[in-house]
């Protein structure tokens, strides 16, 4: 966009689209929600267009401070937040390929490579703390420019990033290496596909945590130990035939896609010391009815 064109003020739906994988990245981030993040980005559209453009420098930049304010305002209409990182429900998984072109959705996927635990400490965090991280630590906007949309000093939106990183150093999990984390699954898979049930128990960590999300009005469960894990997953080894390796909340995971083209599962996986240390299963089959069949 020339500097003319800024000048003039004019802020095209193009110009704006260009722009819009990664405005759904940031409003995904601090929301939580795919829907809401839709929501937010449509929102940030009426708004730039209405304001215009003129003067404005940096047009992403702008933008996603735009698209920042909208989910913070979103974020606290909410009016509560999960005092635990665990409640029962999963934040929305964002899917991708396993491999695929490195477009603009494909990188909004690879934001982060901390998989879903990320996404469920974030709802735990108050909502200016929550901007200030994702905005500053995932999206590189200065302070300078966050500390407006918070209502707080420099220094205070410093301590609340601050305060938002230790919070989720302390709770997310040390993961191994992308590669290894993608071999482990794979072979999770394997085993999964072949009925092998010694050899699932030998990829699993003792201790492993799995967290299952049926959605509202089912029963959630979290199951614990090699063993109890396992037996889960056996039950499941019919259905395992459809499923296949993915991107799944930034890292390697596992969709299920059944034979008419349903989602049917996301699996993402926490692989620690070459071993899965957890998985969170979403099987809510009102949020995954817009999930593409990656």
């Amino acid at each position: 966009m020339s500097t003319d064109q800024f000048a003039a003020g004019r802020l095209t739906a193009d110009q704006f689209e260009a722009f819009r994988p990664h405005l759904r990245a940031v409003a995904y981030r601090v929301l939580g929600s795919t829907a809401d993040a839709e929501d937010a980005v449509q929102d940030a559209w009426v708004r730039a267009h209405a304001a215009g453009a003129a003067g404005v420098e940096n047009l992403g930049g702008w933008l996603t401070t735009i698209v920042g304010r909208v989910a913070l305002n979103l974020l606290r209409s909410r009016g509560t937040r999960r005092e635990t990182a665990w409640d029962g429900h999963l934040p929305d998984l964002l899917v991708a390929p396993a491999d695929g072109p490195a477009d603009p959705e494909r990188r909004a996927v690879e934001q982060d490579d901390l998989g879903s635990a990320l996404m469920v400490v974030l709802d735990t965090l108050a909502p200016a703390e929550r901007v200030a991280f994702v905005l500053h630590d995932q999206f590189a906007v200065p302070f300078e420019e966050i500390a407006p949309l918070v209502d707080r000093s420099l220094p205070a939106t410093r301590q609340l990033a601050s305060r938002a990183r230790r919070k989720v150093r302390d709770a997310v999990p040390v993961q191994d290496d992308v590669a290894r984390r993608r071999e482990v699954v794979a072979a999770y898979l394997s085993a999964s596909q072949a009925g092998d049930f010694d050899g699932l128990v030998a990829l699993l960590d003792p201790e492993v945590v799995v967290r299952l999300d049926y959605g509202p009005g089912e029963l959630s469960r979290v199951l614990r130990g090699a063993q109890a894990v396992a037996e889960q997953a056996r039950l499941h080894f019919g259905t395992a035939r459809f499923s296949r390796l993915a991107l799944v909340a930034g890292s390697p995971g596992l969709v299920t896609v059944l034979e008419d083209g349903t989602v049917y599962s996301l699996l993402a996986f926490t692989v620690r010391d070459g071993r899965v240390a957890g998985i969170d299963i979403l099987s809510d089959a009102a949020r995954l009815a817009g999930v593409p069949e990656a």
